[in-house]
């Protein structure tokens, strides 16, 4: 089919590829601008833009598309049998909606109707899902609330971080939305519309990386940590620095030589701290194990070795 693609970052990288090699006849890339980036806040192009410099694809870059009128006019004149919409960041107009023959397709990254928004992977992990998937719909002027074609649900890893199910989930992506043009062009696609009881999820605040040792359990702070992996990481502050936590798990209470009663230790106590056996620290519920951690203006690096240059006394609190 003739199709105008939509997205920008790497997880509609993966949809675009899919779909080109696929055979499909994809007309035109519309993407993000260039945006600086790194410490030179050098203009980089998106992956998406990458992949059709790469391919020879024409190439779209509307700083916005609601009243251009000169961009809207240019994809009438394409006449596409669909637009495909992948991680765009922007609800399409009407007049956008109502160009291609079969309409606007999009790809949601999870299991419709929950977490409808910008940061469904993200909330997945933070909340502790056990599931999640990928959606294939067809676009209304709502956010996420068009009718549902195809699903494909996955089980989350106890340890998977939001940065490992992205890549899988940009995969698979990519596999149902060619299945999805397929059953479109054969006219065979269902079509169901979402229910009433939905869930959002927006885009994160850097407020939410700061751990809360007071009223969060340990489940909920490695949730937090496995959330913000590699996004901005889970941070907290000892004697005034920032820590940030990459990677942690839940202890073994019965594993750790406990000096002192754990009920009268303050939440984010430290109970445990030496290179050989690592960094314990007690939380509202649970006791918290760091395995990959980051002192302020250092890089990231297990617990062990952080403990060699910097050591943290027993009995100390994270605040």
């Amino acid at each position: 089919m003739n199709i105008i693609f939509m997205g920008t970052p790497d997880f509609a990288k993966e949809s675009l590829e899919a779909i080109y090699h696929a055979g499909h006849n994809v007309m035109g890339v519309v993407t993000n601008p260039d945006r600086p980036q790194g410490r030179g806040m050098k203009l980089l192009p998106s992956e998406v833009k990458k992949f059709a410099l790469e391919k020879e694809l024409k190439i779209y870059q509307p700083l916005t598309i609601k009243n251009n009128t000169e961009f809207i006019e240019e994809m009438k004149k394409t006449k596409p049998d669909v637009i495909c919409v992948v991680a765009y960041g922007t609800i399409l107009p009407k007049s956008i909606l109502e160009i291609p023959k079969f309409g606007c397709i999009n790809v949601h990254a999870s299991l419709l109707p929950r977490y409808r928004g910008a940061a469904p992977i993200q909330w997945a992990v933070l909340n502790g899902d056990k599931s999640t998937g990928v959606t294939t719909m067809y676009m209304d002027k709502g956010m996420d609330t068009g009718d549902i074609i195809l699903k494909e649900e996955v089980e989350i890893g106890e340890e998977e971080t939001t940065g490992e199910l992205w890549d899988r989930l940009a995969k698979i992506g990519g596999k149902l939305l060619v299945e999805t043009l397929r059953q479109i062009e054969k006219e065979i696609a269902p079509r169901e519309k979402q229910g009433e009881e939905f869930t959002i999820a927006p885009m994160l605040s850097k407020e939410i990386a700061k751990i809360d040792w007071n009223t969060k359990t340990a489940q909920d702070i490695k949730n937090l940590v496995r959330g913000l992996n590699p996004i901005m990481g889970a941070y907290t502050y000892l004697n005034g620095k920032k820590i940030k936590f990459w990677k942690v798990d839940i202890a073994k209470t019965e594993k750790i030589m406990i000096e002192s009663s754990i009920d009268f230790m303050k939440n984010g106590t430290i109970m445990v701290s030496d290179q050989k056996n690592g960094l314990f620290i007690k939380t509202r519920e649970g006791i918290l194990k760091i395995i990959e951690i980051q002192g302020e203006n250092a890089k990231k690096m297990s617990v062990q070795d952080f403990l060699r240059g910097h050591p943290i006394k027993q009995g100390e609190i994270f605040e």
